[in-house]
């Protein structure tokens, strides 16, 4: 009987123990760990993080697949997102990335139709490498990633062997005021190791949370995955004067020009107690900044600020921030009140505006606003095709690899554009031709043989 509420309690409880999940990154694994100091960075920086030698600050890091639902297989061809929050003494500082060090599109805008292509056809609710290869081969910027995800890296043997990457470019602020322009690297210390194409199927079907499994169970038996950071750094005037733009997340910076420089390392040492609580309920934002780093042009990066905040805001809640997962070590002092699943006092009987005149109110402190960021031309919608250089990072990269990787890659590339029309492979084959002939002419080969 409906009186029993008991009863009534428990299935309507259960009718909403789902939340959305991610529109992308939806399938993900994350453990607890830290961040230890191994250099002296302070003369680009006055971020508590990195305030002293041998400093520990407590992290979570969050990998995941990017296109696939949350049942989807750990082990498919796709970007691997890399995602850490430092709970700081100045507050949480999340860096958001990849496992490449480039991505496929350049402008925000673009965004939604991209990750479109690597959803399902809205007609036949099925993957589509149709939809996928119709928009790269109109997106000739995506080659240098399209190369990265196709080699033998594209298929990473669990999360503890592969590299991560911030992607994007951000930024560090001294005490004096001076603005370095920075990319993050996560070099696995474990090693590189890879998965086969058909390795990969037969896990997909015999143990789709493969990767998961991996990293908890090497947590659990001690086997403690650990990273190196590095920082390449670049001038606000070097960057001026660089021949490619410093913010496109389509290229690399060269590591001749700035190499690779070792600040510290990253332990995970503690899997979450609970699966939904610490790893469905993390909330990454590059919008959660803290006192000594900062932002850049990057107009991905600029979209991805408002983007990511306001996914968590609509996935897990207005108050997501005040989760243990999502909380800051410190205290927070704020005028934001109210919304759903209000945790705490709610502000008490403090104002909830300012100014004021109370003199215990959070006031405005200047000394911890950024530099002024110089801005020149004409304001308006972006176009990102100004710049014509699509292929040369592409193609240094082809040649980087030895044949057997050249071989696989192009194998790779011919196998998954079948059913593809002839009129898309022609528009991707002119992209691979210009990154380099004979990675064109690879490809073309293969195909023309598969079609005999």
């Amino acid at each position: 009987m409906l009186d029993d509420f008991h009863l009534i309690e428990k299935l309507a409880h259960f009718n909403r123990e789902n939340i959305p999940e991610r529109r992308v990154h939806a399938k993900g694994s994350g453990a607890h760990g830290t961040f230890t100091v191994a250099r002296d960075i302070r003369q680009y920086t006055t971020a508590d993080v990195f305030s002293t030698i041998g400093k520990q600050t407590p992290v979570f890091i969050r990998f995941s697949t990017v296109g696939g639902e949350r049942g989807s297989a750990d082990t498919e061809r796709d970007p691997r997102g890399f995602a850490i929050k430092f709970y700081t003494g100045h507050g949480n500082w999340d860096i958001v990335g990849n496992n490449t060090p480039v991505f496929f599109i350049r402008d925000p805008l673009k965004f939604p139709d991209f990750i479109h292509t690597q959803k399902r056809d809205p007609q036949s609710n099925l993957k589509s490498p149709q939809m996928m290869w119709d928009f790269w081969s109109h997106s000739p910027e995506a080659l240098h990633q399209i190369t990265t995800l196709f080699s033998d890296r594209g298929i990473p043997d669990g999360y503890r062997h592969m590299h991560g990457f911030g992607s994007h470019t951000y930024s560090l602020i001294n005490t004096s005021g001076a603005r370095f322009w920075v990319k993050w690297h996560f070099k696995t210390m474990q090693g590189i190791k890879n998965l086969e194409p058909m390795d990969a199927a037969r896990l997909a079907g015999s143990d789709p949370d493969y990767a998961q499994r991996d990293l908890h169970m090497a947590i659990e038996r001690g086997d403690f995955p650990k990273w190196r950071v590095c920082m390449q750094l670049m001038t606000e005037h070097q960057a001026a004067t660089h021949p490619e733009n410093p913010f496109d997340v389509t290229k690399v910076w060269s590591q001749r020009e700035y190499p690779l420089i070792d600040v510290g390392e990253i332990k995970l040492n503690r899997n979450p107690e609970n699966y939904f609580a610490e790893v469905e309920q993390a909330a990454f934002a590059p919008s959660n900044m803290v006192p000594g780093v900062g932002l850049s042009p990057d107009k991905m990066l600029q979209g991805r600020v408002f983007a990511y905040a306001d996914a968590q805001r609509y996935r897990v809640g207005t108050n997501h921030q005040q989760l243990d997962i999502n909380a800051p070590l410190n205290p927070v002092n704020n005028y934001q009140r109210d919304g759903a699943m209000r945790l705490g006092s709610n502000g008490g009987s403090s104002p909830n505006y300012e100014p004021n005149s109370f003199n215990d109110s959070p006031v405005q402190d200047p000394s911890f606003a950024e530099p002024g960021l110089a801005i020149d031309g004409t304001a308006g919608r972006h176009d990102h095709r100004l710049d014509t250089d699509y292929y040369s990072q592409a193609g240094k990269l082809f040649n980087l690899m030895n044949e057997g990787q050249k071989a696989s890659l192009v194998s790779n590339i011919a196998g998954s554009m079948h059913g593809v029309s002839q009129e898309v492979i022609d528009r991707q084959l002119r992209h691979f031709y210009q990154a380099d002939p004979a990675y064109g002419l690879s490809i073309a080969e293969l195909l023309s043989k598969s079609r005999a």
